[in-house]
């Protein structure tokens, strides 16, 4: 399906390990690069033959694989699963949290990537953001250049084959939370403006979608995870299929099972502990954590172990005429704290 593939291509180890650098020695000659990129990549047949009919692509996929793992990475650092690429394979085939969290990282980085892409003109069959009502001519004569949102999306939902409302649970479930990746990616789209003029007047505005920074991104999906919704299949008669449903809401139609919002993370069966090593995680062993903070939760009741090491810092800094900054070293002790076994 599209979700194995996304989630194989954006949140697996081979995609990072086997992905060697754009221009290596040894591609197939001028402009043939990203064919032999493509192929490296676990991709369908239909997406490869996308991939090597967009030159730019093979790179922005690398990117985004970076960045969607990078941001998972650092949104669970303080957490039991601190998103690290061992045991994600058997992860990925269930239908826990993280999971959501996974296919909604990975399609937001795809989202995001692609729109830069495009804005940056490393996309050949895209560009700047061409959206109606904003004088993007303008903006390019000023060197500026929008984020290519709508290209992104429509293209990626082409990339996917997103066309089909899955079958069973899980299938719903993986689409959903690939779709809520996406709506976050849009939700962070602004409108920004910058005046030109004689004495800083506005006499021409120049104005220009842009992206938020994915670290928004990223925070706003770990707020998704931490309310998360626990889902099953229900029929539906009235469109004459089956949808997900949530549990029931208080009001007049508590009898109902609620249905999850667009913008609502789903999964359909609880997580394990992460305390321990098995097949998902490493567990939390060896985790440094804040004693202040989530040395209880992180170290499971094990306690933590407490060492003193002497770490250099850079102080008393003082600007020289002209014009470098002049330092000393100094020395502090700090105390770090780790879960025991």
């Amino acid at each position: 399906s599209f979700s194995d593939l996304l989630a194989r291509n954006l949140t697996g180890k081979e995609a990072l390990s086997h992905f060697p650098s754009l221009g290596a020695p040894g591609g197939s000659g001028p402009g043939k690069g990203h064919v032999k990129q493509c192929e490296l990549l676990q991709l369908s047949r239909k997406q490869k033959r996308l991939c090597r009919r967009e030159p730019g692509l093979a790179e922005t996929l690398r990117d985004a694989i970076r960045l969607g793992i990078l941001e998972c990475q650092f949104q669970f650092r303080s957490e039991r699963w601190n998103c690290s690429l061992e045991g994600r394979p058997s992860l990925l085939k269930r239908g826990f949290k993280e999971t959501a969290f996974l296919y909604a990282v990975s399609s937001a980085a795809l989202t995001h990537s692609l729109a830069r892409a495009c804005s940056a003109g490393r996309m050949e069959r895209c560009t700047c953001d061409d959206s109606p009502g904003l004088e993007n001519r303008k903006a390019w004569q000023w060197g500026v250049c929008g984020d290519n949102l709508k290209y992104s999306t429509k293209f990626l939902k082409k990339f996917l084959g997103q066309k089909r409302i899955g079958k069973d649970l899980r299938a719903k479930v993986d689409i959903h939370n690939t779709n809520v990746g996406i709506k976050a990616v849009k939700n962070g789209l602004k409108t920004t403006c910058k005046c030109h003029g004689v004495s800083g007047s506005c006499a021409v505005r120049t104005c220009w979608k842009q992206l938020s920074p994915f670290h928004e991104i990223g925070r706003l999906l770990k707020l998704r995870y931490d309310d998360a919704v626990k889902v099953f299949s229900t029929s539906n008669d009235a469109v004459g299929h089956s949808e997900l449903a949530g549990p029931h809401r208080h009001g007049p139609s508590a009898r109902q099972p609620a249905l999850p919002r667009p913008t609502d993370l789903v999964y359909v069966e609880d997580s394990p502990s992460f305390c321990r090593p098995s097949k998902y995680s490493l567990g939390t062993a060896g985790r440094t954590c804040s004693r202040d903070g989530n040395c209880d939760s992180m170290c499971c009741g094990r306690g933590y172990n407490t060492q003193s090491r002497l770490v250099t810092f850079s102080c008393h800094c003082q600007v020289q005429w002209c014009c470098y900054v002049e330092c000393q070293q100094c020395m502090q002790e700090e105390v770090v704290y780790s879960c025991k076994q």
